[in-house]
């Protein structure tokens, strides 16, 4: 099996401007994600390219000097402000002889670490399982041949295409217990609908304060910290306004820019609460 590079937290960061210069506003966002999933930024890299490189996303120059800092700060991982395609991080990780990580990659490990409920990790779960499914030959390029296996692999099967069976068993099975648990919200919901209760959502940027302004409003003790997506379960909770008019406030997930797809599609049932 192909071994990645062990990593640590010691990590160079790249952004990589397609609009002209690199958004202030954009750059403090992608340190702060990185510093939410536990990196420690050593170095900041930016540039400006009309378009990716197919083979390493940045040029090669910009490649070299960004391999130069990982060896001078001795950095264990470099993130990407970018989706990589999986040959652009398997190049990179060969020239940097490190990991690499990408947007989508580094929010997923945020989700990963904030996921308190059960729903919340299947969520998480079937996310990164999709995401991770793109990625799999990038283990077993080296294993094509035919493989024998006790118990699991099918007559003939190569490792890589046994793995990818397995893999779309497993995200078929979370598929089906979130489709259960959307049933019961949509119950919920309809309940609401019948006693004409109106709903009001908190929204925003992640970090905001809306559970603590949740909180201060219901007097409830949801999860609320000074960090990137604390909230990944709604909340729900009766509130009379003034007049004594009953509404149902919900606390939400916050919002962060380019969120990633899959993420999307995997909290479907959260972001329709």
């Amino acid at each position: 099996m192909f071994e990645r590079p062990r990593g640590g937290e010691r990590a160079i960061l790249v952004h990589v401007a397609f609009d002209g210069a690199p958004d202030p506003e954009a750059l403090h966002e992608f340190r702060e994600l990185a510093l939410s999933a536990g990196a420690e930024p050593q170095a900041l890299v930016t540039g400006q390219r009309h378009a990716p490189d197919r083979r390493l996303f940045v040029g090669s120059g910009k490649a070299e000097e960004i391999r130069d800092l990982v060896t001078l700060h001795q950095a264990e991982l470099v993130i990407f402000d970018h989706e990589l395609t999986p040959s652009q991080e398997r190049n990179l990780e060969r020239l940097f002889e490190c990991r690499v990580l990408d947007r989508t990659g580094l929010i997923l490990d945020i989700f990963a670490q904030r996921a308190r409920s059960h729903e919340g990790k299947l969520q998480v779960e079937l996310a990164q399982l999709r995401h991770l499914s793109t990625r799999l030959i990038r283990g077993w390029t080296h294993l094509e041949r035919q493989k024998g296996g006790i118990g699991l692999r099918g007559p003939g099967e190569t490792q890589l295409e046994t793995d990818r069976r397995l893999l779309g068993q497993r995200i078929d099975q979370i598929r089906r217990r979130l489709a259960r648990v959307d049933g019961q919200r949509e119950q919920s919901r309809r309940a609401r609908r019948r006693t004409e209760t109106p709903t009001l959502s908190l929204v925003g940027y992640t970090n905001a304060g809306k559970s603590t302004l949740f909180n201060a409003l219901t007097e409830a003790r949801v999860y609320a910290r000074d960090q990137l997506f604390a909230t990944l379960d709604p909340t729900l909770r009766r509130l009379e306004l003034e007049g004594g008019t009953p509404v149902v406030l919900a606390d939400t997930v916050g919002f962060v820019s380019r969120l990633p797809h899959d993420l999307v599609a995997a909290f479907k049932s959260t972001l329709q609460e």
